[in-house]
Formats: structure tokens, sequence, C-alpha cells
């Protein structure tokens, strides 16, 4: 129910008792701004400065109401002599919907500032890797690299910003999204492709600018906010169930050739790991930069570096392994399919008619145009000729967030308006490749980019390239804030490499690192390791016997969690609830709000990994209710403890009573010992 009241000057308007909007004389929550942006982007990293030349307030507002269509719509007219918008509200099946009016020129800016409370938490606009609670800060939402350290106080993103102008910042991501969740019950989403920032600093409102008019903003209410989070992918979309033979091992990512590859499934079969996937990224062929090793982009199987990869395809898949591979949305420049793309008028251009190259770091790949739908099919014909047809059981479908914003496309769209979009594209590409070839049981994909059309389009996400270290930023605690926001945002699917990928400026992975964070992987709804871009620096899944011996266990454990792992994949199918949650979506206390470093795997398991070197402790705040160490299975109440977590030892704990607690109960049967 929509409500507008006036008390003295002020115009309120509510949406089921909530208050939206306020507006009077002396604060618009409606302006209009005139404005000039700068984008430079460098190898996916974007520097964006918005000049602001004109600012309109306004500040009359003049309400009526109207049936259309059969149902009631309140019309809001803001404005003046200078230009008026209007903006239309109606209820569209349980939901609130604002359209507005095309802005007067020469207003190429909307703001709108939507009612706060002081003591309001906000989470969502996409994946958030520094901040899980939005309040007090903006957040531009523009898709880019995540960019190195992500900190500006930090040495690491220093020294990258000032050797290779790649150091991200707490807002930088590959996915972003328009939508945010308040405290207060209710979930705001803005149908808008262009760049927009959201600015929840103020203590009054939060202030919305898009560069693009929405389409329309949608708002919806609930009792809860778990069940907000469950209409976000009720009117986005819903990942699928898993195909089930992700639960039944660990993917490990190895690469180097046939030979090197099956030597070290060997090894690690010595020592009874239990693998269903060899994340082969390199099986159309090796680049080395001075960044470190990269790929050939050109999709097609390296025999020489692979010879005979079709038939141990063929007898890994009979032995329950899967091979899976890597591509993106690009094709190396004078390679075959760079050059078949180009001869059928498929690629981006310049404004010249040339084909536009983007620089990926020492090496120039062009962008296959997605606005082009016999494009699209072709590429979509790529990947079941070359990938699905070859054998593979999956792939990482990475990048996506490269757009430049002044490539040249088919649809004669501009760029900035296509950039945020393209991840989507990318997603539903594969989605289709895969299911015009009736595989979507079968095969498994996984994106770092993302938009609001990744919810219906894409099956997993993964965090992305994450420093090989422990910084709250960038490292292993940033995937936990990572999976969260998604959550909040409608995703409900998500993980991360092993170790973190990013290998520069004297970072090597580390043992502790490694088994860590593989400790933590065990309680996500996959396992999967990377090498990273040094592979040599880095410690790796079979640099010693242990290693093997310990990542063989937590392998076991999570193949051992499997019925549970399904039945909460198929509760995000079906219900649109999250594999991994924030604490206070089953337990509403005010002091779960800003949790980032602990969260629930599906209702009946509190997860509180270690992140921090050298630490055999974790303090631990559980919900309510009776829980019990998954461990040494003793019991604890709710609240505040501090328990040991030496490797081997996690502090996670199980809701007593749970269906699935005799799953729970049998997984370590060693009383208070360290099962390593």
């Amino acid at each position: 129910m929509i409500s507008c009241t006036r008390n003295d000057e002020k115009l309120t308007i509510q949406y089921q008792g909530i208050a939206i909007l306020e507006h009077s004389p002396k604060q618009s929550c409606l302006s209009l701004r005139r404005a000039e942006e700068h984008v430079d982007m460098y190898r996916g990293n974007y520097f964006i400065e918005d000049t602001v030349l004109e600012e309109l307030n306004l500040n009359e507002c003049s309400v009526t109401q109207a049936y259309q269509e059969g149902r009631g719509v309140v019309s809001l007219t803001f404005g003046g002599k200078e230009g008026k918008v209007t903006c239309d509200l109606s209820e569209v099946e349980g939901r609130l919907q604002m359209h507005f009016s095309p802005l007067p020129k020469p207003y190429n800016r909307l703001v709108i500032r939507l009612v706060a409370c002081e003591d309001e938490h906000v989470w969502g606009c996409g994946e958030q890797f520094s901040h899980f609670d939005l309040r007090g800060r903006h957040f531009p939402l523009w898709t880019q690299e995540q960019g190195v350290g992500r900190n500006k106080a930090t040495e690491i993103t220093q020294i990258s910003d000032r050797l290779d102008r790649a150091g991200g910042d707490y807002h930088t991501t590959f996915y972003p999204q328009p939508t945010f969740v308040s405290s207060r019950r209710y979930f705001v989403h803005a149908q808008t492709d262009g760049y927009a920032d959201f600015d929840f600093t103020h203590p009054a409102y939060h202030e919305l600018e898009f560069w693009d008019v929405p389409s329309c903003i949608t708002i919806s209410t609930k009792p809860t906010l778990l069940s907000v989070v469950q209409d976000i992918s009720a009117l986005l979309g819903r990942q699928p169930k898993l195909p089930s033979w992700v639960y039944d091992g660990i993917i490990l990512g190895m690469q180097g050739g046939t030979a090197t590859c099956l030597e070290k499934l060997e090894r690690v079969h010595a020592h009874r790991m239990q693998v269903c996937g060899l994340w082969i990224q390199d099986w159309e062929g090796e680049k080395y930069t001075s960044f470190g090793k990269r790929l050939r982009w050109n999709w097609q199987w390296d025999e020489s570096l692979y010879p005979g990869l079709d038939k141990e395809i063929v007898r890994l898949k009979a032995q329950g392994i899967r091979v899976l591979g890597y591509i993106n949305p690009y094709v190396l420049a004078d390679h075959p399919l760079f050059e078949e793309a180009k001869r059928l008028d498929f690629l981006g251009k310049r404004t010249d008619g040339s084909v536009y190259l983007v620089d990926f770091g020492e090496f120039d790949a062009a962008i296959v145009d997605f606005t082009n739908e016999k494009a699209v099919n072709w590429y979509k014909d790529v990947i079941k000729r070359e990938l699905i047809d070859f054998g593979l059981g999956g792939w990482m479908a990475d990048f996506g967030e490269y757009l430049p914003t002044d490539v040249i496309l088919a649809n004669g769209r501009s760029a900035m308006l296509e950039h945020n979009p393209w991840p989507g594209y990318w997603a539903k590409v594969n989605q289709d490749a895969i299911k015009e070839c009736g595989k979507e049981e079968e095969i498994l994909f996984f994106m770092r980019a993302g938009s609001s059309q990744s919810l219906a389009s894409c099956p997993m996400m993964w965090a992305g390239d994450q420093n090989v270290d422990w910084s709250e930023d960038d490292g292993l605690p940033s995937v936990i804030t990572a999976a969260l926001s998604l959550a909040m945002s409608g995703m409900g699917l998500h993980h991360s490499d092993i170790g973190g990928y990013t290998t520069l400026y004297g970072m090597k992975r580390s043992k502790e690192l490694l088994l860590r964070w593989a400790e933590f992987a065990a309680f996500t709804p996959l396992m999967r390791t990377h090498e990273g871009n040094r592979p040599k620096d880095n410690w790796q899944f079979d640099s010693d016997e242990e290693t093997l011996r310990i990542l063989a266990f937590f392998t076991s454990l999570h193949v051992r969690l499997k019925p549970y792992l399904m039945h909460v994949v198929a509760e995000n199918a079906e219900l649109g609830i999250p594999v991994m949650r924030p604490l206070f979506l089953h337990d509403p206390d005010p002091r779960f709000h800003t949790v980032k470093d602990a969260y629930l795997l599906g209702s009946d398991l509190y997860v509180a990994p270690v992140l921090k070197q050298g630490c055999n402790e974790r303090e631990v705040d559980l919900p309510k209710g009776e829980w019990v160490h998954l461990v040494t299975h003793a019991p604890y109440t709710s609240g505040k403890h501090t328990v040991e977590a030496p490797l081997g030892q996690p502090a996670v704990f199980y809701r007593a009573g749970s269906e699935f607690s005799p799953l729970f109960s049998s997984l370590f049967n060693t009383g208070t010992e360290q099962p390593l």
C-alpha cells in the first residue's frame, strides 16, 4: 500500500508503512545534475572523474492519483520553470515500482534521496570485498578489475599504483549490482545500465546517483531479512542446482602439459585425495609476460602442450574425474579465431572502423561483439565445438569487465551503457551454449565478473584474484565478505581460489595460508585450487607430503558433507536462500549486523574460519539456540566463546536438533583430539 501524507511543507511517501521518500522545499528528495565525465581505462582498471557543472534541486512537488491498467498510480511531479521530472509509483506483484520521465535538457544525472535512519545498516551492492555493512561509505557501481591490495593505505596497493596503475580501492569490484538491502527490512533494486554511485554516508537519507535514468526502481518490504533476500532472486533470477559430481571431491588447478597433470593426479591419488576435476587453464596454450604465466587466448586445444588430452578426458571421466578448461570473451590478435571473427565482422571497432584491440598486459585481444546476434551465435558455436564437443566438464568463464567505453558496437548503443551489463551478456552466452547442447546437469562454468543478469545466467561465482596473503581487503578474509555481500544481493553460490592468486611485489603463498584457505573451502559449496600467476613462487597442493595429506583430509570432509551441501544448494535454487548466509538471516539480533568473519552454511552449520597468520584459536559468537562443536562434540550455548582452532580443528558448530545431526556428528570421531 502506498500512502502520501503532508505535515506542514513536508511530503512523506510510505510503502507498507515504511517511509521511502520525504520531500520539502528545504530538502528535496530529487535533484538533477549536468556533468561531464572523464573515463580512463588501463588494463581493466578504470579512473573515472565526474565534473558537476550545474545542480538543480527540484524543490516543488505536486501529487496526483489515478488508475492505470487496473491499478492505482501515484504520480509525483518535481520541479518548476527550469524543468520537471515525473515519478510514477505503483504496486506490481507485491512490490513498489518507481518509473521516471526522461530528464529535461541539459541535465544528465538523476539523484534520488531515500529515507534513512541513523541506526540503519545496509548490505549488498553486488560483491564487496572490504566492507559488509555499507553504511557510512559511498560505492561507485562500475565493473572493473578488483585491483591489487584494494586499500590505498597499504604498501602493496601503493606499490601497485606506482608501478602499474593497478592498486584497487575499497569499492573496486568485478561484480557491482545496483541493489541494496536495509535493516529496515526492504530492498531497493535499480534497473539501470549506466554508472551509478550509492552513497550511504548521510544519517537521514541514502543518496543514489544515476548516469542512466533507471527504467524502473523496485522496492520490496518483507517481514524478515531472510524473506527480503529471497524476494531479490524471485525478481532477478536464481542459480540452478549444481551438477552432482561437483561435490565428489576437489577440483585441482594444474597446468604444464598432459604428462605433468597426470603425474600430479597420480601423486594425489597415492594420498587418497578425492578428486572430482582437473582444472587445466592452459589447455589452449601458454603465454608469458612480466606479470607471470598467462594463457594463449585462442580457444582451441593445444595438441603440442597437451598431446592425447582428448583421450584422457574420456578415460578420466570414466573414473569420475572431469577435465575443466578456460575461456573468456576476447580473442587473441593474429590467431585463428581472431582472424575468423574479423572476417565475419564480429568484433568491436574503433571510430575509424578498425578492430578495437585491448591491451591486456603485453598482448592485445579483440572484443567479440555481444550486441551482434550473429556474433553471439558464432561464439556459442565456438564454445560448443571447442569446449563441449571436446569433452570438457566445465570451465572458468573469465573476464567480462574490460569493455572500453569508447568501443563502437553493432547495436549503436553507447559503450558507457553496455559496460556494466557486459558480464551478464557473457554469462548468458555460456549458459545458452550449454543449454542448447542439453548439458545443464553435466557442465559447470564459473565467473568472477557479474551484473544483475548474473543471478539468472551464472550458476557459480568465484571471488576473483585475491592476494596470496591474509589482508582484510584483498586476502583470505575478503572472500567471506564477498560471499556475504553477494548473498545479500541475491546471488547464493560462491567460492574462491584456494590459496589466492595474485603473487607480486614479494608476496608468496605460504603453506599455512594454503591450508587455512583449504580448511575454510571445505565449508563452501565448491573446493578448487589455483597455482597463481607465478606458480613457482607459491606453496602448492603438492609441495610436500604433509600438505597432500592435510588437503586430502579437508577434501574428504567436504565430500562427506555432500548430502547437506546438496540440500542447501537446492534451497538456493528453489527458495532463493543463499548457501553461505549472514548470521542475521536466522538470528535477527543487531549484534550480527556487521559480522563479516563468520557465516552460516545453510541454517545448521556455523563457520568461523581462522583468518590470521599464526593463530590457533578463534572467538565465536553463536546465534540463538543450542550448538555442538563439530570436532569435539562439546555443547555450546548462544553467545561469545573462545575456542581452540589448530589446523584441522575448525571452529565449526552444528545446530543441536538439526535433521542432519547424525551426519554432522559422524564427521569427527576423535573426541577432543586434533584429527590431523
